[in-house]
């Protein structure tokens, strides 16, 4: 299978965020612009999804976040017990979820599961490996500016695939190598251990999605939204914040 160039191999600053060739990359260009204005001028139209959405601060939506994984923990769930046909027609013309999450594709992870919540609550991006590109801050832009979360957690999790491979930078089949590059900052800051790596990876993706992005940027600066970085443990359950 022919194998898409990736882009190049990233290095970590004081901040955690990688270099400044790669960060013009995802933010500089045309479409990245656009998709930039695009989500401002919408976050600011009346009547707006984040207007709506405005009563929920974000400390307070991280805490509600946090009490779910807590509920999933002590395995008292209630998101379950929600009436599901209520939860579609209620959330069919319109979403208003109060949290994003960039959590990896693992199948271990069942996102809206583990932080004990609903339909329409929480707006996930997933890829192996939990880092960020092009299309995930656009992604994640469009949850913040016009869907109005309030809070959007970057979530490693224990004995990622992802991670162990991109430390081991074996020869596999595919395209499966293009995962390598985009962990190769935590790998370098934080390997060989695979834990160790995969919570530096939540840290360093985090910090540049609230560079990489001028929309993000703008409403952490405003106090309207906060980038955290967590981790979630398997065999527990739990997630806590790095």
């Amino acid at each position: 299978m022919t194998q898409f160039p990736v882009p190049a191999t990233t290095g970590v600053c004081g901040c955690g965020v990688h270099d400044h060739h790669h960060l013009s990359r995802l933010a500089g260009t045309p479409r990245r612009r656009f998709l930039a204005g695009a989500a401002a001028g919408l976050a600011l139209a009346p009547g707006s999804a984040r207007a709506q959405q405005s009563s929920l601060a974000p400390d307070a939506a991280l805490e509600r976040l946090m009490a779910g994984n807590a509920r999933f923990v002590r395995k008292e769930l209630n998101s379950l017990q929600e009436d599901l046909a209520i939860l579609k027609q209620g959330t069919f013309a319109k979403q208003e979820p109060f949290a994003a999450v960039l959590a990896c594709a693992d199948s271990r992870i069942p996102v809206e599961l583990i932080f004990d919540q609903t339909i329409g609550q929480l707006f996930v991006a997933r890829v192996a490996g939990n880092f960020v590109t092009s299309e995930l801050i656009a992604t994640l832009e469009y949850g913040a500016a016009v869907l109005g979360t309030r809070v959007i957690m970057v979530l490693a999790h224990e004995s990622c695939g992802a991670v162990k491979a991109a430390i081991e930078g074996k020869a596999v089949p595919g395209q499966i190598s293009a995962l390598y590059r985009p962990l190769r900052a935590a790998v370098d800051q934080a390997g060989p251990d695979p834990e160790a790596t995969s919570r530096a990876n939540a840290r360093i993706q985090a910090g540049l999605l609230a560079a990489a992005s001028p929309v993000l940027a703008e409403l952490v600066r405003k106090g309207e939204l906060k980038v955290v970085p967590a981790y979630y443990a398997l065999a527990s359950g739990r997630v806590t914040l790095v």
